[in-house]
C-alpha cells in the first residue's frame, strides 16, 4: 500500500465528516457494541472506502463509526482484518496508516483472546503492557516509507506506559478487576495445541489471539500512543479440559459487555490525546 492510497482514503473518509477525529478505536470480537454508544454517528461502510479490505468474520461488522464519545472525538472500527483471512500484513494495517493521515495520533485496541496465564478467567479484561509477535512476518517488511515512520522503529513501549496506568487507575475507580500482561500474536485461524499454549507460557505470554500485534507495530511506526485492552474470552487449550469455539468467545465478550463498556469510557475521558 503506498503512500497515494492512504491518501485517497484519508480524503475520502474527510469528506464524509464534519468534525476532526483524535483517537481511534479498533473493536475486537465481540467488542463492537461500543461503536453503538456514539453519539451523532457517521457510518461508513469498509465496502466505501477506497482500498480498504471488507472484515469476513462474524461479531466483526465491518463499518466505521466516526462521532463523539465522553467528549472526545473518536473513529472506530467496528471490526478489524486478520492475516488468516488471506489479507497481506499490509492490508490488515492499512487503517492504522488511513488513521494517522487522519491526523489521530493516539490509539485503543480491543481483543478477544485465550488466556495462558493460570491465574485468569474467562471473562476477565487484561491490559496488555507488551506484545510478542508469534506470526512469522511484519507488516513493516519489504521497501520503507520515510514519510510513514523510520526504517527501524522502537518498540521498547509499544504500549504507552502513562496510557496503562491510566488504565488501571479507571478499573481501580470503577471497581473493575482488570489484569495486566504480555499478548501473543500468532496467524490463526486455528487455536493452539496444549503443546503450544505451554511453548508460549514459558515465552511469558499472559494472553494468545490472532490480530493486534500487526496494527500496534504500524501504530508506532507511525509514532501514534497506544493501549491495548483484551478481553479473556475463554482458557487456552489444554488448561480446562475443553473444546475452544469461536461462539464461546462471542458468548463471553457478551457477558462482560457493561464491564467493557464502562472501562472504555472511562479511559477515554481521562486519556491525554
Amino acid at each position: 500500500m503506498n503512500y497515494s492510497n492512504i491518501k485517497e482514503a484519508s480524503e475520502f473518509i474527510q469528506s464524509k465528516l464534519t468534525t476532526q477525529p483524535e483517537l481511534g478505536l479498533v473493536l475486537g470480537s465481540g467488542l463492537g457494541v461500543l461503536a453503538d454508544e456514539i453519539e451523532n454517528p457517521t457510518i461508513i461502510s469498509y465496502n466505501e472506502i477506497p482500498y480498504f479490505p471488507e472484515s469476513t468474520v462474524s461479531g466483526h461488522k465491518g463499518q466505521l463509526v466516526v462521532g463523539e464519545l465522553e467528549g472526545k472525538q473518536v473513529l472506530v472500527m467496528q471490526g478489524r482484518f486478520h492475516f488468516y483471512e488471506g489479507y497481506t500484513m499490509q492490508q490488515v494495517t492499512f487503517p492504522i496508516r488511513v488513521m494517522k493521515e487522519l491526523g489521530i495520533q493516539s490509539l485503543i485496541v480491543t481483543n478477544a483472546a485465550g488466556g495462558i496465564n493460570e491465574s485468569f478467567e474467562p471473562g476477565d479484561l487484561m491490559v496488555i503492557t507488551d506484545q510478542i509477535n508469534n506470526m512469522g512476518t511484519s507488516p513493516l517488511i519489504g521497501p520503507n516509507d520515510e514519510q510513514l515512520g523510520a526504517r527501524f522503529p522502537d518498540m521498547s513501549s509499544a504500549y504507552d506506559k502513562e496510557y496503562v496506568q491510566l488504565a488501571l487507575q479507571a478499573a481501580e475507580q470503577l471497581n473493575i478487576k482488570v489484569q495486566t500482561g504480555v499478548y501473543v500474536g500468532n496467524t490463526g485461524p486455528a487455536y493452539e495445541t496444549p503443546a503450544e499454549v505451554r511453548m508460549l507460557r514459558t515465552w511469558g505470554g499472559d494472553a494468545v489471539g490472532m490480530s493486534t500485534v500487526p496494527e500496534v507495530t504500524v501504530a508506532n511506526h507511525s509514532s501514534m500512543r497506544v493501549l491495548g485492552i483484551s478481553c479473556i474470552s475463554n482458557m487456552a487449550a489444554g488448561i480446562l479440559d475443553q473444546p475452544l469455539t469461536h461462539d464461546e468467545v462471542i458468548e463471553t465478550t457478551n457477558k462482560v459487555k457493561q464491564d467493557f463498556l464502562q472501562f472504555v469510557r472511562k479511559i477515554i475521558q481521562t486519556l491525554p490525546l
